[in-house]
This record gives C-alpha cells, sequence and structure tokens, in this order.
C-alpha cells in the first residue's frame, strides 16, 4: 500500500468486499490497518478521523458505497435502491462538513439511478468502476494542484502549513503539501514550519512525519509560535488545504487556519487555498452557512496526555474547523487553475471546467 510520497490509504479489500485504509489516529508511531466491513465500521472510521482529509474521505466514501452495494446483490432493484439511500444518507451524516464526503456519494448515487433498468450485479460492477474512477481522478487531481502550487513558489522559500494536505490526505501528492514533494521531485528546496494543529494534533503526528519522510526539511512549531516565524521573515508564503469553499471563496479549514490567514495578511505574506473542485459548494454563498463540526472535549483535556490536563468540571469549547474569509485569501489553486477574486466568478469557472471534465468532454 506504499509509494515513495507516503501512503495509498485507501483502496479494496480482500475479495473487494471491504474498505481497507491506514488508521490515521496511530500514526505517526503505529501503522495499523483496518478493514471496514459493515456499515458502522465506515460511519466511525470517517467520524473518528480514522480516514481523513477531504479527498481521502471522498475515495473511501465511494469505496465504502461500492461494498455496501455488493453485499446486496441478491435482492430486487427496489429493494436494493431503498437500502441503499438509506446507508447512504447514515455515512453522510458522519462528517457534516466536509463536501467531497456528500459529493462522492451522490456522485455513486447518480451512478445507480443513471442503470436502474440493468440488474443488480450489473450496477454493482458499474458502481465498482466509478469509484475507482474517483480514485484514478484523485490522483491526476493532486498533480495538476500541485503543479499550478508550485508555480506560486521560489526555490528556497520558506512555507508555512496547518493541519494535514498531503498524501495521506489524498491519494498521491497531497493539495496543499504537494507543490512541496513535485518540487522536492525537480530537484527544488524547501524549508516547510509545520503548525502542530489542535486539537488532533495533524500537523504534528501526520503533516511533520510525510514530510520528513519525503526528505523535505520540516521544522514542527506550535499553533502560537506562527507569529514568531513570520516575523523573523523565514516564511514566504502559506499553503493549506480546505474542507468546503463558499461561492464568494470563504474556505473552512481545522481550526486555527483562520488565525494564520489574519498573521499572513499582517505580515504581507501570500496565503494559498489549495483544494479540488469538488470542495467547491456554490449552493453554499458564504462561510456563515458552513456547518462547523463539534469535537469531543476529551479531545483537548485527555486524549494526548498520561493525565487529563483540566479539571472534569472545566467546560470546553472545540470547534473542528473555522472559515478564513475570502479577502485574507491570495488565491484558490485547484486542478482546473488558479482562482483569484473576484471568487464568485473564478470558482463558478473552475466547477464549469469540472462538470464538462466529469462528463467526458474536451474542457477549454
Amino acid at each position: 500500500m506504499t509509494n515513495e510520497f507516503g501512503t495509498e490509504n485507501v483502496l479494496l479489500g480482500k475479495e473487494e468486499k471491504s474498505v481497507l485504509i491506514i488508521d490515521q489516529t496511530k500514526l505517526p508511531n503505529v501503522t495499523e490497518y483496518l478493514e471496514l466491513e459493515t456499515l458502522k465500521q465506515m460511519y466511525d472510521a470517517i467520524f473518528e478521523l480514522k480516514v481523513r482529509g477531504a479527498p481521502a474521505i471522498g475515495i473511501c466514501a465511494a469505496y465504502c458505497y461500492y461494498c455496501l452495494a455488493k453485499a446486496k446483490e441478491e435482492k430486487p432493484m427496489e429493494l436494493f435502491e431503498k437500502e441503499m439511500g438509506e446507508e447512504k444518507e447514515y455515512l453522510n451524516s458522519s462528517r457534516p462538513t466536509a463536501v467531497n464526503l456528500s459529493w462522492a456519494l451522490n456522485r455513486m448515487e447518480r451512478t445507480l439511478l443513471a442503470n436502474r433498468e440493468k440488474s443488480v450485479p450489473e450496477v454493482v460492477e458499474i458502481l465498482k468502476q466509478e469509484a475507482k474512477k474517483i480514485q484514478r481522478e484523485d490522483i491526476e487531481m493532486c498533480r495538476k494542484i500541485s503543479e499550478y502550487g508550485l508555480s506560486l513558489l521560489k526555490d528556497g522559500d520558506g512555507i508555512l502549513t496547518h493541519c494535514n494536505a498531503g498524501p495521506l490526505a489524498t491519494s498521491k501528492y497531497g493539495t496543499a503539501l504537494g507543490p512541496l514533494f513535485l518540487g522536492k521531485e525537480k530537484g527544488m528546496n524547501f524549508h516547510v514550519f509545520a503548525d502542530e494543529t489542535r486539537p488532533l494534533l495533524q500537523g504534528a503526528r501526520l503533516t511533520s512525519y510525510e514530510l520528513h519522510k519525503g526528505g523535505i526539511d520540516v521544522t514542527l512549531i506550535c499553533d502560537n509560535m506562527a507569529s514568531i516565524v513570520m516575523k523573523n521573515g523565514w516564511v514566504q508564503a502559506c499553503l493549506v488545504g480546505c474542507d468546503r469553499i463558499a461561492e464568494n471563496g470563504d474556505t473552512a479549514n481545522k481550526i486555527g487556519t483562520s488565525g494564520v490567514a489574519i498573521l499572513a495578511k499582517h505580515y504581507g505574506i501570500p496565503f494559498y487555498v489549495l483544494g479540488p473542485t469538488s470542495t467547491i459548494d456554490l449552493t453554499c454563498k458564504t462561510g456563515d452557512d458552513i456547518v462547523i463540526e463539534q469535537r469531543s472535549m476529551e479531545e483537548i483535556k485527555s486524549k494526548f496526555y498520561k493525565e487529563p490536563m483540566a479539571l472534569d468540571e472545566v467546560k470546553c469549547y472545540n470547534p473542528a474547523f473555522d472559515v478564513t474569509d475570502h479577502n485574507l485569501i491570495s488565491a484558490i489553486v485547484t486542478e482546473y487553475g488558479i482562482c483569484r477574486a473576484p471568487y464568485e466568478v473564478s470558482l463558478a469557472e473552475a466547477k464549469r471546467k469540472s462538470a464538462l471534465q466529469i462528463d467526458g468532454n474536451v474542457v477549454q
């Protein structure tokens, strides 16, 4: 399951009846593979962030949908369609902020409905091919985003990133980290400052791990150290991923991203958001419309500690994401190019190109 940049972290399991993932909650100290066979296991893996990263969630959801369908091959079409609809909605409720989850599940459901005149086994085979297509598209998407993102950087730049948007979050290079891995291939060198990223420490556990394994110079910093490294002149660009992009260019990413953007604006550092067009939600007008997922207080108080770091009686506010205002974003990098303000225009054009590509037409 490995490649030169990390891990193909979502694959079909044995006899193609299950989904095989790396448990990202165990990294970097333990590499453990999980086989998701039941609907509950699939839901829990997404909800508990055992698989995470917007593109990886979409790939996992597509494969889960296929495996659930395969388990119903003997059922009549009417019952098959009804049960798939119910299970799709249940899976979709596991992560409300990450739009790739609903995007992939809706795409799989449309594929089912478009072929409902066929036999159930035929539909199941078509669903498998669609899930594999989603993963192939993700690999190509990562390369294109990486190429566009790399065009914004110079050899030797200092980069600050937040959360994790590398190979573990996708299927190849990553989104926000993709330009760095691609640049490494081309002989370029960068120094990366990786925020630890509370509350789940995905920058510390995953980003620093991936960059180090990939031979990229990385320094781990606490979230509240971003200002001093910027003030010292050590950062020439900020690269972050995203879980949802609103029509006006507001973006949702791991909690703390908006603070990085505010600091970058203050110090005159370009702040780039990198993500696939599947994360663009044109039905979501602004960041105010994005549902922010609330996580357990234990993720702050005790999850990463031998003993609790706060009294049981102390309340916690633990949002998983925040929204970065579009006015703080220098550009949004997609697989169809670099979008700049006004984002209502550039993002709509990127989505148009994406729709043409999915329909099999040549994108102009």
